[in-house]
């Protein structure tokens, strides 16, 4: 692996994570009906991809590089959990809360994953590709709630798609190369406590926001949500196993 790049894949995958959440803000401006239904199984299966990496593959490789990895972790879903309750409670909007906050927050969810991209990466190639993989598949949903969340707001359709694109898309690549110089800079023991901390993040994300986001959708749900869930699930465990 003397030839591993890691500035390469992060850049690979934070520009492809804007571009497909680009496809999907443009999928529900154009085609809004089936973009719905679509949507669901790219939750499911993005939530099946980022329960599995963290509890098979990231966390306990974290927990190699740093003990306490795994209070990192808890701390990470902490986070997660307590801003998205305390963004919930100031919108009193559920419904329009999707990462962080309903429009700002998205953009710092999209930040975030740019840093998840960097501290994965950072790590090891495998890493950052099964991080990567759920977290890609699920920009297209998140392109899709940003844009319904403006719409919503009763702004103009072509003007929703330009901020949805600054909001969600190009966050992303931006939040990995602000923190590229600074990830490369700490210890293997510091990146460890990184790595647990995502670890903590990509659980919530799937367990406590993709997968009750899709069930809260039963007019768009498909019989085949359960096979994309798992789907995403067996995806996750084929690459650690043939790693």
């Amino acid at each position: 692996m003397n030839s591993y790049n890691p500035f390469l894949w992060i850049a690979l995958f934070a520009f492809s994570s804007a571009i497909i959440n680009a496809v999907g803000i443009m999928a529900v401006h154009n085609k809004q009906t089936w973009t719905e239904s679509a949507k669901i199984l790219f939750m499911c299966f993005a939530s099946g991809v980022l329960i599995a990496v963290p509890l098979m593959y990231t966390l306990p490789k974290a927990t190699t590089m740093n003990f306490n990895a795994g209070i990192a972790a808890l701390v990470g879903f902490l986070f997660m959990h307590f801003s998205n309750y305390i963004i919930q409670s100031i919108t009193k909007k559920d419904s329009l809360t999707f990462g962080l906050t309903a429009i700002e927050g998205i953009g710092i969810h999209s930040f975030v994953d740019g840093l998840i991209y960097t501290i994965t990466f950072s790590t090891s190639a495998l890493a950052g590709v099964l991080s990567g993989i759920g977290l890609v598949v699920h920009e297209f949903a998140e392109g899709v709630i940003t844009y319904s969340v403006l719409i919503e707001a009763n702004m103009p359709s072509k003007k929703a798609v330009r901020y949805a694109l600054f909001v969600s898309s190009f966050t992303t690549p931006i939040g990995a190369f602000i923190a590229y110089p600074f990830i490369q800079k700490l210890s293997a023991s510091t990146l460890g406590l990184a790595l647990g901390f995502v670890s903590g993040v990509l659980i919530y994300v799937s367990a406590s926001h993709l997968l009750p986001e899709a069930r809260s959708s039963k007019k768009h749900q498909t019989k085949h949500s359960i096979w994309a869930f798992l789907v995403g699930i067996a995806l996750a465990i084929a690459i650690v196993l043939l790693k």
